[in-house]
């Protein structure tokens, strides 16, 4: 609880928070290759949070069961089912990302930041699921923010927090 009254819950790496208490903030911080999803039902004041760091399970099957949070192909849809589980609809939802950057010093071998962006889009894209905003890519570490209040996401890099998306 923060000294304003409002609950604040931090999702880390690899992991996920969704429920419904207005006033309520989710944040999650170094979303550097990483990508942060957030979605939020204003008819029922859902909203819930996704920290994943890779984009396939397949990698380490074991993992993926243990914690589906860690990859984009077992976190999304654990993200929306939960979401679901608590009233909300896939119609009323409002979907942002943050993150996916290239942050890492391997000279761009291994891309994880473009390869994050590219399956999180595939699994919309396949989903039929439309982001109302983001802000992928680059080479900045983010801080995601989401007010369960009106479903207010904020971008924090460089020292410099904006909205990403508003009512």
């Amino acid at each position: 609880m923060r000294s304003d009254g409002v609950r604040s819950l931090v999702v880390g790496v690899a992991d996920m928070a969704v429920f419904r208490e207005p006033g309520a903030k989710i944040v999650t911080h170094a979303l550097g290759s990483c990508i942060g999803v957030t979605v939020f039902d204003p008819t029922t004041n859902v909203g819930g949070m996704l920290h994943f760091m890779l984009p396939d399970s397949k990698i380490n099957a074991n993992k993926a069961n243990g914690n589906p949070a860690m990859f984009a192909d077992t976190g999304v849809p654990t993200l929306f089912r939960s979401a679901y589980e608590l009233g909300a609809t896939k119609e009323n939802l409002i979907v942002c990302a943050a993150g996916g950057a290239e942050v890492l010093a391997d000279g761009g071998h291994f891309k994880i930041g473009s390869r994050n962006r590219t399956v999180l889009r595939k699994i919309f894209w396949k989903n039929n699921i439309l982001l109302s905003a983001d802000d992928t890519g680059g080479n900045s570490s983010r801080t995601l923010t989401l007010s369960l209040a009106d479903g207010t996401v904020t971008v924090k890099a460089k020292g410099k927090e904006e909205v990403l998306w508003s009512i």
